[in-house]
This record gives C-alpha cells, sequence and structure tokens, in this order.
C-alpha cells in the first residue's frame, strides 16, 4: 500500500543524496530507492531479514546525515512522533521529509499536527492512505517530547514507544505469572519475551539455572536486557517462529501474539505453539497464555501429546503442554486424553 503513494512521489526516479527510510519493511515498494544510498530504520528482525535479502543493510536506529527521508507511520502515536523526530535529527533545514501513513493508522490526525509546525505541501492519496511533503524550518521546530525516551512501565522497569504493553505489564502475562508453578525447569524460554516482565517473574522460580529471551522487536529487547540484569538471562534478537537453540530446553513460556497489523490472525500463535514444540524435549512443558476466543487447542493437539486448561477467566485461558512431538511424528491424541 505505502508503495503505490511512493510511486506518486518519486514515479520511476531514483530520488537524489543519501536517502533515510524510518519503518520501511517487508512489504514496502523499495524499488524507487538505491540501496547503495539508502538507510532503513527497521527494528523487526523478520523485516530485517526479508529487507536484507532484498539488498538493503538496514540499521535499528539512524546513523549519520541524509539529504531526504520517508517516515513511515507506525499506529502508536508517541512511536510516530519519535520517527519524525529521529528524521528531522539527522536532516539538515531546507532537507526533504515526506510522512507516509494509513488512515488507520491516523496519517489524517499527523498531517494536521504537522500543519501546526510548519508549511506542509498538499498531501497525495493512494490505497486509502495519504502521503505529503515538508521541506524542514530551522532547527527547533520539533517539540522536544517527542525524542524517544524511557517509559516507567513498572517499579525497575523501563520501555520505549511502540514496544507492545508499553505502558505496562500485559494482563494477560500477569495472568500466565499467577499459574506457573512454584518450581520451573532448569532451562527455560520465554518466547517472544518483549520487555522482560514474563522473564523476570520466571526468574523468581526456584530450579531455573537459565532462561533463553527471544524477541523480534529490537527496541522491547534492549529494554529487557536493562531490566533484567540476572546472569542466568540470554538474550537473543530472533523470529520466535523459526528459532532454534543447539540443544532442547525442558520449559517454554509464552504470550504469543495474534495481530498481524490491525487484523487478528491467529496462525501467529499457532506458529507459536509449534516453534515452542521444537525447543522442547519430549519431557519439557509448555505454559501459554491465549484470549479465550482464540482457537489453539487443535495446534497445542498436533503438536504435544498431553493438553490441558489449567486456568482462566472470560478472557484469557491458561494452557499447558507436554509431550512434544517432531515436525511429522503427529499421532491421533486417544479421546481420553484429550482436554
Amino acid at each position: 500500500m505505502a508503495g503505490s503513494r511512493l510511486e506518486l512521489v518519486f514515479g520511476g526516479t531514483p530520488p537524489d543524496g543519501r536517502m533515510l527510510l524510518i519503518g520501511a519493511d517487508a512489504q514496502t515498494d523499495l524499488s524507487h530507492f538505491d540501496p547503495a544510498r539508502t538507510q532503513i530504520v527497521q527494528r523487526r528482525f523478520p523485516d530485517v531479514s526479508a529487507l536484507q535479502a532484498r539488498g538493503f543493510a538496514p540499521v535499528t536506529a539512524a546513523e549519520g546525515s541524509f539529504d531526504a527521508a520517508v517516515v513511515f507511520l507506525p499506529r502508536a502515536r508517541a512511536e510516530a512522533h519519535a520517527r519524525i523526530a529521529e528524521a528531522v535529527a539527522h536532516l539538515a533545514p531546507g532537507a526533504s521529509l515526506w510522512i507516509d501513513g494509513q488512515k488507520t493508522d491516523g496519517i489524517d490526525a499527523a498531517l494536521k499536527e504537522m500543519r501546526t509546525l510548519a508549511p506542509v505541501d498538499e498531501p497525495q492519496s493512494r490505497a486509502h492512505g495519504k502521503i505529503f511533503h515538508l521541506t524542514l524550518p530551522d532547527a527547533g521546530w520539533v517539540p522536544a517530547d517527542w525524542a524517544d525516551r524511557d517509559i516507567q512501565a513498572a517499579p525497575g522497569f523501563v520501555t520505549r514507544a511502540g514496544v507492545f504493553s508499553a505502558d505496562g505489564p500485559d494482563p494477560a502475562s500477569v495472568a500466565l505469572a499467577a499459574h506457573l508453578p512454584e518450581k520451573l525447569p532448569t532451562r527455560m524460554v520465554d518466547l517472544g519475551a518483549g520487555w522482560g516482565w514474563l522473564s523476570a517473574e520466571v526468574l523468581k522460580r526456584p530450579g531455573v539455572a537459565t532462561l533463553h529471551l527471544i524477541e523480534a522487536d529490537a527496541v522491547a529487547l534492549d529494554c529487557a536486557r536493562r531490566n533484567i540484569t540476572d546472569p542466568r538471562a540470554q538474550f537473543h534478537w530472533a523470529d520466535a517462529l523459526n528459532f532454534r537453540l543447539a540443544e532442547p530446553v525442558n520449559g517454554v513460556v509464552m504470550n504469543p501474539p495474534f495481530h498481524e497489523g490491525r487484523a487478528a490472525d491467529p496462525s501467529l500463535g499457532a506458529g507459536f505453539i509449534r516453534a515452542a514444540a521444537g525447543l522442547l524435549t519430549g519431557a519439557g512443558r509448555l505454559w501459554m497464555v491465549a484470549n479465550r476466543h482464540l482457537p489453539y487447542e487443535a495446534v497445542l493437539r498436533e503438536s504435544f501429546a498431553d493438553v490441558q486448561e489449567i486456568g482462566g477467566d472470560t478472557r484469557f485461558k491458561i494452557l499447558t503442554a507436554t509431550g512434544a512431538r517432531r515436525p511429522g511424528t503427529a499421532k491421533s491424541v486417544p479421546k481420553g486424553r484429550r482436554r
């Protein structure tokens, strides 16, 4: 969708000079940009991998100075402000800045807001979104509080704009922590660890010798590193769906995502379940939380020999599973063992 709007701006002619693209992802049409003169800021591991395969070298924070920039708006307003502030910090007065976004991500509100700060050219619309251009005025026109900064999400925990559940522990993770056993296995994984709240709860339990935190968002993982200084914690910037360790573990906890953008996508959680089965020994155990309406039991029974619901309420269900099946070894589950 963004690509069609970039076509309106750049056509078939690559822009001159060094370009900064903040938030371009695996779906962005980058045919207008020369990888040798383009820096992409992207913090999500799957998108970084896809962009690298297309010849780009993404970074997690802008480096150097640029002649122009395109900011792709995220849904979170604070993160949108931070992206714009980051772009402006790497541009000189007189440089060009384009801001692109979907209507559902707040592009109209962003356009209105930017018009109060600087002259903005007439926006161009396509594919349920808009892109608009402004020439940067002299320094100091972007509000100082737009810059990315720490958020105190809980006592002893910091997060950043755009990180999942940045304002505090996710209620689903809190529910899961309340149902974990008093003692946990020695080798543990937090699959999709975010900024580390659930991992910290795991590390409070006796028995844990090693905890691997797997997280695709580089900024969230950086927060987790700051939040958890326990030497038993090991941090991995990776795609949870295909992450593997040299040796299997005997415990996994997870609060898997179930949205891709605004659209509900239960296949994401299903992918996490299969990934968890691939990380566990046959005797290892998975503990997970899910929204009550999500149909994860079928894929759990495909991936594990024994599945149980051990708690929950009208919003969430807490599930546990053991007897991980390797790919291609799934068998029908005896009727008496279904939960």
